[in-house]
């Protein structure tokens, strides 16, 4: 697939830039100056613009919001020691995008109308990338089912959009889960490797619940033995058990993280052992009872590295070693923010300059 559409810009008259400290922001409720859209109709895309950002008029009876057609992506670019801007993986976002698209049968996003946007959007928008340590500009590019019907059917049209807002942690402090075993994320043959809107609605309630109970997050088991592990809340999870890293393999049931891939590709750099294999809840929490288990952390775009530090299965809590104590996602927390900083060497070519 391949667009050669020209991208109106329109700018906003005056940044807001400053009137935020964009180095000390809440995760997500602070917006960059400009949009980019793109437009689908008549089976092509043929309309593509920036313009400021703004509230956009819809239709309450737009098919989005009635039959769920919505995804998502979760990326980020950094500012380097240097002021320069530059993407982490963007184009494995895009390709996740696409897989969600033909998933939930919506058009793909062609790669030069995604990057060219993204870029001349970046560019726009650089002042809003943070200069601090764990800080950096997140960018949420999604796509949206737009016909004005009810009927449930594919949608005939549809918009392409990325905003983007300054970012910090995601978590402040280490987090404690809760083992679900009553609700779950994703069955196979559904939509569970997908980053589609109903995905995340449908994990809102048991993570409530959990919430209820003094936990941050849920960690999700599988729906047909409830013996697996399989996500940790809106990240994919990882285990260090013995001298081997963990992590559940890739299904249709597990989204295909960026940053996971990241860190099981820094682990083979170093020689460690890697398995991508099942992980039953029952290995976990022996190896926390006999000593084994040094490690267990949540990664994502938005998390990076989300230490846990209490998981919670029937009834009691099994507390894992303190963070202070752990030498590897410590050293893949440094190591990542090192290569996106510009401060270590980016041997897999992860990071895209913005220009």
């Amino acid at each position: 697939m391949t667009s050669t559409l020209d991208i109106k810009i329109e700018k906003t008259p005056k940044s807001r830039v400053t009137e935020y400290d964009i180095n000390n922001v809440p995760f997500g409720k602070c917006f960059s100056d400009h949009m980019f859209v793109a437009e689908y109709s008549n089976g092509a895309w043929n309309k593509a613009y920036i313009a400021p950002y703004q509230d956009v008029p819809m239709s309450y009876a737009m098919s989005a919001l009635h039959y769920g057609q919505a995804i998502f992506e979760g990326m980020k670019a950094y500012k380097n020691d240097k002021g320069e801007v530059s993407m982490f993986r963007p184009v494995e976002n895009l390709k996740r995008m696409n897989k969600s698209a033909i998933r939930m049968a919506m058009p793909e996003v062609p790669q030069d109308l995604f990057m060219k946007g993204l870029n001349e959007l970046l560019k726009l928008d650089s002042a809003w990338v943070p200069s601090s340590d764990t800080g950096s500009l997140y960018i949420r590019p999604f796509l949206i089912a737009t016909d004005e019907a009810i009927g449930v059917k594919i949608s005939d049209t549809y918009k392409f959009v990325i905003i983007t807002c300054p970012a910090g942690k995601y978590y402040s402090e280490p987090i404690k889960v809760l083992v679900e075993t009553n609700y779950f994320r994703a069955v196979h043959g559904g939509v569970g490797f997908v980053k589609a809107a109903g995905n995340y609605g449908r994990s809102l309630y048991p993570t409530k619940l959990a919430q209820q109970k003094g936990y941050q997050q849920v960690i999700w088991t599988d729906s047909e033995t409830k013996l697996y592990f399989e996500e940790s809340g809106t990240m994919n999870v990882m285990f260090f058990i013995g001298d081997t890293l963990l992590t559940p393999g890739l299904s249709d049931t597990i989204l295909d993280g960026i940053t996971r891939d990241s860190v099981l590709t820094l682990a083979r750099d170093w020689g460690m052992k890697v398995e991508e294999r099942k992980v039953s809840i029952k290995e976990v929490l022996e190896a926390q009872q006999n000593g084994t288990l040094k490690e267990v952390f949540g990664c994502g775009t938005a998390a990076t590295i989300a230490q846990i530090i209490g998981i919670g299965h029937n009834g009691k809590d099994y507390m894992l070693p303190p963070v202070e104590e752990r030498k590897f996602s410590t050293k893949v927390d440094e190591t990542l923010r090192a290569i996106r900083k510009g401060r270590a060497e980016d041997r897999h070519h992860w990071m895209l300059k913005v220009g």
